[in-house]
């Protein structure tokens, strides 16, 4: 199916075309004084997908919002898809790109999944620029006495290289030097940032909070002690516009901010949001990884900060995954085994009943596989309704919208029912070391947590420092609710070790990095650059 002129997309849901910055046919932002008319009221249904924990068979959770969207629109549903921009690390890395797939993607796809309209380019280059007026300030006499072993401040690069996690600078010719190290952008407090900053003002005043270290005497230094601010919402003020795209069937998408909820909060942006919301009756909107991950911090970070009141979330599960889940290896996933899924089942289930721990009603969506059978989807639908939750077999990735109608009739059905009691897990006045353990026992189910010292000096700092009431964002790997990548289905009766803690001051929250996760990615063996590459007309393939 060809691709609409964008104009013809934003007209679909009455953005008028006067209200798009034009980035070539098929791409476009939206403009401020469009977003600034919109009515206050946010009288849209917001639906998250989310999914069980990941594994190489995959899950399909972007294919399923975009399966979703589609099929509601074909319900005569005005509907809005809100996505993460791509990051350019797991597109080269392991993962390829982040648009869907089979009738079910966003587009155009190869421009999404690469530069697309500068974003993530911008995000670099702003967190990047208070990182060199750091070290300029140090330079030229260190006037705030900043103390360089004590520099906070990460720079960033978007893009998986280990060599980067940990540097040496040298700061002059005299032979002084300290250690630095990079993130990945989106892991970057620059991008948490511009995903939760709900205007250009708001951007600027969190910019400026940005702690950058301590001076000589111990004291906290922010961003704004170095003019730092103004600058960095210059070069974001492009970017904070959120982007318009198009589905395969012409379902306006908005794609706008950071991936990453391993290591991120892993949401799109606050702005894009609350813009559609305002714009549509319903906003299809995800979050990364396992619902342990980006549906908690959905829930506990977005929401929180928000305001915003979920209607209901879809849970996608493979066949597949949950018989690698049980113990079956990827090149033995095409047979049935309905004992291997029933041991993975647990995996599900406790995704299941953690989301229901939010309020908010739950459905199971299985992306469908050919090789899935009868028996094996028996064994599902026993589960679910064990469980009063609904399950429905999607073919969206095969037959577009129309596939996956069954599920978008029975989330409108939830969403218009009233029934989401919407509560976070935790409350603001809990420590933060006692967040942390609620996130472990009642989403992960670890018996315990084991703070190093480093992790329980920093958060009493925080607390002292005026920061208790911060959410938490949970850094651990994803294919577990361990630590442990290696502690596949529903591992009970662990510690999660959390080694070290980080303050996002102009973000709002603590990061708690646990395990030995890293917040700068590593390519593969075999990286997914090695399988892109150019035809002779400048086509790109391989970028799926």
């Amino acid at each position: 199916m060809p691709l609409l002129p964008i104009d013809d997309v934003a007209a679909r849901v009455s953005i008028p075309a006067g209200a798009l910055y034009h980035y070539g046919p098929y791409k476009a932002k939206l403009a401020a004084d469009y977003i600034g008319r919109l009515p206050q009221e946010k009288a849209g249904k917001l639906i998250l997908v989310t999914a069980i924990s990941p594994t190489p068979a995959g899950e399909g959770k972007t294919t399923t919002t975009i399966g979703l969207g589609d099929a509601l629109t074909l319900m005569g549903k005005k509907t809005i898809i809100c996505l993460r921009e791509p990051s350019l690390g797991p597109c080269f890395g392991i993962k390829g790109g982040a648009t869907g797939g089979g009738r079910s993607q966003i587009a155009p796809a190869n421009e999404i999944n690469l530069h697309f309209t500068g974003d993530f380019h911008a995000i670099t280059s702003a967190n990047d620029l208070l990182s060199a007026l750091i070290d300029n300030h140090i330079y030229w006499g260190n006037a705030l006495g900043l103390d360089p072993s004590r520099i906070a401040w990460r720079r960033s690069l978007d893009m998986n290289d280990r060599t980067l996690r940990q540097i040496t600078l040298k700061l002059d010719n005299k032979g002084t030097t300290r250690e630095e190290a990079f993130d990945i952008t989106v892991a970057s407090e620059t991008m948490a940032i511009f995903c939760l900053a709900r205007s250009l003002k708001d951007l600027e005043g969190r910019l400026g909070r940005v702690i950058i270290g301590r001076d000589k005497t111990g004291d906290i230094v922010t961003a704004e002690s170095l003019k730092a601010a103004p600058a960095m919402a210059a070069l974001l003020k492009d970017a904070l516009l959120p982007n318009l795209v198009q589905t395969l069937e012409h379902t306006p998408a908005i794609v706008h901010g950071g991936p990453f909820a391993n290591i991120a909060h892993g949401c799109n942006s606050l702005v894009a949001t609350e813009t559609a919301l305002r714009i549509a009756d319903y906003v299809v909107t995800e979050a990364g990884f396992g619902a342990d991950l980006g549906a908690e911090k959905f829930f506990d970070i977005k929401c929180r900060m928000g305001g915003l009141e979920p209607a209901a979330a879809v849970i996608v599960a493979t066949v597949r995954a949950l018989k690698m889940h049980g113990g079956v290896a990827k090149g033995d996933l095409g047979r049935e085994d309905v004992r291997a899924l029933k041991a993975g089942l647990p995996n599900l289930r406790r995704h299941i009943e953690n989301m229901l721990k939010f309020g908010v009603p739950v459905v199971v969506a299985i992306n469908h596989f050919t090789g899935d059978t009868a028996a094996e989807m028996d064994v599902i639908e026993a589960e679910c309704r064990a469980l009063g939750v609904n399950v429905h077999i999607c073919r969206h990735w095969a037959d577009g919208g129309i596939g996956a109608i069954a599920l978008a009739e029975d989330v409108a059905a939830m969403a218009e029912s009233g029934a989401a009691r919407f509560r976070p897990l935790y409350a603001d006045d809990l420590p933060l070391a006692d967040k942390i353990r609620v996130i472990a026992g009642e989403i992960y189910r670890a018996r315990d947590v084991a703070f190093s010292d480093k992790a329980l000096a920093g958060l009493a700092a925080f607390e002292s420092a005026g920061f208790g009431a911060a959410p938490v964002c949970m850094a651990k790997t994803q294919y577990s609710f361990s630590a442990d990548p290696a502690l596949l289905g529903a591992p009970t009766d662990f510690v999660l070790p959390v080694r070290d803690v980080r303050l996002s001051a102009g973000a709002g929250f603590v990061v708690a990095l646990c395990g030995d996760v890293m917040t700068m990615p590593g390519l593969p063996r075999h990286p997914a650059a090695e399988r892109i590459h150019l035809d002779d007309r400048g086509e790109i393939s391989g970028l799926t």
